[in-house]
């Protein structure tokens, strides 16, 4: 090959699993005419070139490459060859190969012949003699070359067919004369096989669905031979028991069924069949679906098989499902030859379904990760202590010194150097003594090892945090060697008070890229489970219950007295931010009084590493709803301050600071970390929007108009109570501007022709004005009605008759719908809209 360059140091991953040529040989050929000319060809496996020193004094022969000959000429005598087989890495082998050479014709020639055992229709012919070299087996088949073995060892011949052939062995030497064995030998076909199929792999119950292996658990009622006639054809059925291994035989195939409980396939992707035979030159397979009027009902693929072997099928389901079956009710297969009707005959075993399963980040024992104990330590799959829904991985020490447990990776561990390399375990502790894991990572590219270790006391689950950037040197079997901080490792090693000899059984869980998130983290976030933000500089965290509402689970963060304290949250689902689109989040956070406090939401770890943040105030006691635009963010936050931003990213990091910056000490809690559109006029519910029914009114949306059921609107139930009212805080305040145009439009309906009154009030100014105004509403159905706000000339309660100058920015719009007059009724309102 031009323009390769290995490196074999001892340094390579690939150097380092070489292995040394095994099996080394030599083949002879002689030429009869009694000068003892000798051709040599060495063998070998894993080498690449051989010199061989012939035993006689001569000089050690020049260097052979892998398959060449050479030819050296001996007396007449009796020889020890050394054999030098060298591989990669300029390991060496070394073989002794015993060579006669005589000018005498071969005497006392004895041959054995026997057909083999396990490879259909082959020969195997050993031959000894006095005087003689080589011998050449002459098998009787029309245009067959002769085989040449060394005298006394075995030569192999495959005839294409079975029956009786006159064989002859011919032994010779370096004499002219050579001496010949004849006889008349009856070759045998294997018809079954005689070894079993290749072991299925280990697979995770939910990536199968069996039909009939040993391996998995099958389906329900498997009839591997029903009745459908096959028999009238001449087939049959049996069950060949190879050592325990039940295998399906159809003799004669013509067509045959398998039936089975009907099974949805559609997860699965390939269809697995392991098949044997001598004569069948194609397997035609149908799977077939159980509703009668089924279209298509079967379909079939047809795949080649190879005599005298087992082939394994993997097959694509969509090379059936492109013939437009569907897999969702299979309950049958159909086995047919191809052009072979009744005439061939095929073994069949492990018939199943399946789908990959690639093992890698992030592991939560849903998928049944195949970890493996080594050392004394055993590994099973098992539930949670304290949850049994919640699987885990069972991890037990059987008390020697470096008992580990061990995962191999399809998808590798990536650690980059200057990245996030924070990977956390759940790890469960049946006590509240001190123990210590060990997370290391091993088989990168350069063959790399490095280890963390952390320790852990708390008896139940503990988050543990390993941060892989900390590391500067490998570990063991390269103590302190270079680590430059970046490779992909395939497999991921756990040890439990590794090098102490103790006892104990520990549960794993959750292993994930990220800062110690013991649950997925994704938005909306609203506390009903757990979620694991991470108090850092001085902030603590855990979860807690709403003050005001002992059933509401909430997050709790206290203020440490630090500048920049904060709560922080890896995030199992990226936070998006599209530029152009709708970028809003709502926080709630409550607060212990009602001095102004500021909450600073920030977004990290983007795949360019980008950092945007934005700040919101708050100073109600009691519960604040504070929002955040990142549609707004034109810039980037520190450490990038000022940096250019597009608008784009996908965040791995949320953070909250409360009064960053202040060294202020308190206690606040969050819920309801959420994104939605943003709220402002005009409003026609066709998506959610926050009105909340107050007061004892309730509302539902969206809610399908009764009068057109393509539109969406908001229903409003009152209960009877005096002021109930339905309310909704604007993102976007409602601007009402002296002497300009401050209209603004409703559609409203009523169930009866009664007369009704809609009150729109406007409220939460920057002066915490109040006004409002009335309409009547009587006709049966949609009514729209119009509130001039200009016409308004003083404040309404709680500021009645309060000086108006006609101006303001408005947070809250409330609706009352005959307000103090503690009537039932159920309403519908629509399209909420500043008009001109």
């Amino acid at each position: 090959m031009a323009g390769c360059d290995e490196d074999f140091s001892d340094n390579n991953e690939f150097a380092r699993n070489i292995l040394p040529p095994s099996n080394v040989a030599a083949a002879f050929d002689i030429t009869q005419d009694n000068t003892g000319n000798v051709t040599i060809t060495p063998t070998a496996e894993q080498a690449i070139s051989f010199t061989i020193d012939y035993g006689d004094g001569s000089d050690i022969s020049p260097e052979i490459k892998t398959g060449g000959s050479i030819q050296h000429t001996f007396k007449e005598g009796s020889y020890t060859l050394k054999v030098t087989a060298k591989g990669l890495n300029n390991l060496t082998t070394t073989a002794d190969v015993s060579l006669v050479v005589s000018f005498k014709a071969p005497e006392n020639l004895q041959v054995s012949i026997e057909n083999d055992t396990n490879k259909s229709k082959q020969v195997n012919v050993t031959a000894t003699a006095d005087y003689a070299t080589v011998f050449d087996f002459i098998s009787g088949e029309d245009g067959a070359e002769k085989v040449t073995a060394n005298i006394g060892e075995t030569a192999s011949f495959i005839y294409k067919e079975p029956g009786t052939y006159a064989v002859k062995v011919v032994a010779r030497g370096a004499a002219i004369a050579t001496t010949e064995w004849t006889m008349d030998f009856e070759v045998t076909a294997i018809l079954a096989p005689t070894v079993s199929a290749p072991a299925p792999p280990d697979r995770a119950s939910s990536t199968v669905i069996s039909v009939f292996s040993d391996a998995y658990t099958n389906v329900s009622n498997v009839n591997m031979n029903p009745n459908w006639g096959q028999s009238g054809q001449g087939s049959g059925y049996n069950v060949l028991d190879l050592n325990g291994d039940k295998i399906t035989h159809y003799s004669k195939l013509s067509y045959q069924g398998v039936e089975y409980d009907q099974t949805d396939i559609t997860s699965m992707e390939f269809l697995h069949i392991d098949a044997w035979t001598a004569d069948l030159n194609q397997l035609k397979t149908f799977l077939i679906r159980k509703p009668d009027n089924a279209n298509p009902r079967e379909v079939a693929v047809s795949k080649e098989l190879t005599k005298d072997s087992w082939t394994s099928l993997d097959i694509p389901l969509t090379e059936w499902t492109s013939q437009g079956i569907t897999l969702a009710d299979l309950f049958q297969f159909k086995f047919e030859g191809v052009d072979q009707w009744a005439k061939a005959d095929v073994f069949l075993d492990n018939i199943y379904f399946w789908k990959n399963n690639p093992v890698g980040l992030p592991v939560n024992f849903d998928k049944e990760e195949p970890f493996k104990g080594v050392g004394g330590a055993s590994f099973e799959l098992s539930t949670d202590p304290e949850d049994s829904s919640n699987k885990t991985g069972k991890i037990t020490n059987g008390g020697n010194d470096w008992e580990t447990a061990e995962l191999t990776l399809d998808e590798p561990i990536k650690v980059v150097s200057g990245g996030d390399n924070n990977y956390s375990v759940r790890i469960y502790n049946p006590t509240a003594d001190s123990h210590e894991l060990m997370m290391k990572l091993e088989q990168s590219g350069n063959n790399e090892y490095i280890e963390i270790k952390q320790n852990f006391s708390t008896k139940g689950w503990n988050v543990l945090t390993f941060d892989l950037s900390t590391i500067t040197a490998q570990a063991w079997p390269n103590p302190g060697a270079a680590w430059d901080g970046t490779a992909d490792f395939k497999k991921l090693v756990f040890f439990i008070d590794g090098g102490k000899k103790d006892t104990g059984t520990y549960h794993i869980d959750d292993i994930v890229k990220g800062t110690g998130s013991s649950f997925p983290a994704s938005i909306p976030i609203n506390f009903e489970e757990n979620v694991n933000f991470k108090g850092v500089g001085g902030a603590t965290f855990e979860m807690s219950t709403d003050p005001t509402n002992s059933s509401n689970g909430v997050g709790k963060v206290v203020n440490g007295g630090n500048d920049w304290e904060t709560a922080e949250l890896m995030m199992t689902t990226p936070i998006q931010i599209r530029s152009g689109q709708q970028n809003f989040f709502s926080v709630d956070i409550h607060s212990p009084n009602s001095d102004t406090h500021e909450l600073m939401m920030k977004l990290e770890q983007s795949g360019d590493n980008e950092y945007i943040e934005l700040k919101a105030s708050f100073s109600k006691e009691g519960w604040n709803t504070v929002t955040f635009d990142f549609s707004t963010v034109t810039a980037q936050a520190w450490p990038n301050p000022g940096a250019a931003w597009d608008g784009n990213a996908d965040f791995k990091k949320l953070v909250f600071f409360i009064d960053g910056g202040k060294k202020d000490t308190g206690t606040y809690y969050l819920d309801n970390i959420i994104t939605r559109n943003k709220v402002s006029l005009p409003i026609d519910f066709s998506s959610k929007i926050p009105f909340n029914g107050v007061g004892g009114a309730s509302t539902s949306l969206p809610f399908v108009d009764p009068t057109d059921s393509s539109n969406y609107v908001m229903q409003v139930i009152n209960g009877g109570q005096d002021w109930e009212t339905a309310e909704l805080t604007l993102d976007e305040p409602i601007k009402v501007v002296s002497g300009a145009d401050n209209k603004y439009s409703v559609r409203i309906h009523n169930a009866t022709a009664d007369t009704h009154e809609l009150m729109m009030k406007l409220e939460q100014s920057g002066n915490n004005e109040y006004i409002e105004l009335k309409q009547n509403f009587s006709a049966q159905g949609w009514t729209t009605l119009t509130f001039d706000f200009s016409t308004v000339g003083s404040q309404a309660w709680p500021n009645p008759g309060a000086a108006w100058d006609g101006t303001a920015d408005f947070k809250k719009l409330v609706f009352f719908i005959d307000g103090g007059k503690k009537d039932t009724g159920t309403y519908y309102i629509d399209d909420i809209k500043k008009v001109n």
